[in-house]
């Protein structure tokens, strides 16, 4: 009986070195491993068309008395507002007229040095239209404004894309799996596979400029982390 029970002792002894041993080895392991990792950036880029843009038609007066820049320009406001009905704006696009600007030539001047004109006012027309196209095709026609002795101070378009929350789960999955196949490759030339994420962000997301002003550019990089195995 004495004899069985050093055996089984024994055998138990083995065993718990065994496990400690295994414990150790891991222990070591995943000292060894616990700084190997690789961080890498994934990027996902598109060109879009942009859904939105804004047309900035400005006019400016001058003179000494506020009474008869106010009423010009509201005039020429009534003569692009009309021509912007002709081109078949209706249900196409909306047009607001912004506030009077009123800019006194005479508040800052000093010595001798007086403007011609006391005030200058401005005032604006904004088309806004998510049909892009239809409103680069009315400003091809925007010549025909001086044939009615419109003469705007300036004119631009603003673009914009505003369908970047649909896009935004497909580009980050495209700039997360170019990330990891960055990784793998850092990997494989250093003799080891990647393991799992350590660290991710969600990414970096821009909206710029493309060559044409109605095209987007999407941008997002995600920076991930890797840790890497044997």
């Amino acid at each position: 009986m004495q004899k069985y029970e050093k055996v089984m002792a024994a055998a138990i002894v083995a065993v718990g070195l065994s496990v400690l041993g295994l414990c150790i080895k891991s222990g070591i392991d995943n000292f060894t491993n616990k700084d190997r990792r690789v961080t890498v950036k994934g990027l996902s880029e598109k060109e879009v068309d942009a859904d939105k843009v804004t047309w900035t038609m400005t006019l400016q007066e001058s003179g000494n008395e506020l009474t008869p820049l106010f009423a010009r320009l509201r005039n020429k406001t009534d003569v692009i507002l009309q021509f912007l009905n002709d081109k078949g704006i209706e249900g196409k696009a909306t047009a607001t007229i912004s506030t009077f600007n009123v800019n006194d030539n005479l508040a800052n001047v000093w010595g001798d040095n007086k403007p011609l004109y006391h005030y200058t006012v401005s005032r604006s027309v904004h088309v806004t239209s998510k049909n892009t196209q239809f409103i680069s095709d009315v400003m091809n026609d925007e010549d025909e404004l001086i044939d009615l002795d419109i003469i705007l101070d300036s004119s631009y378009a603003e673009y914009e894309y505003t369908q970047f929350q649909k896009l935004k789960p497909e580009m980050m999955a495209e700039a997360i799996a170019n990330a990891e196949k960055t990784a793998s490759q850092f990997a494989e030339n250093s003799h080891s596979t990647i393991n799992k994420i350590v660290e991710a962000g969600q990414g970096e997301f821009s909206i710029d400029e493309a060559d044409l002003p109605y095209k987007k550019k999407v941008r997002v990089v995600s920076t991930i982390t890797y840790s890497l195995k044997d």
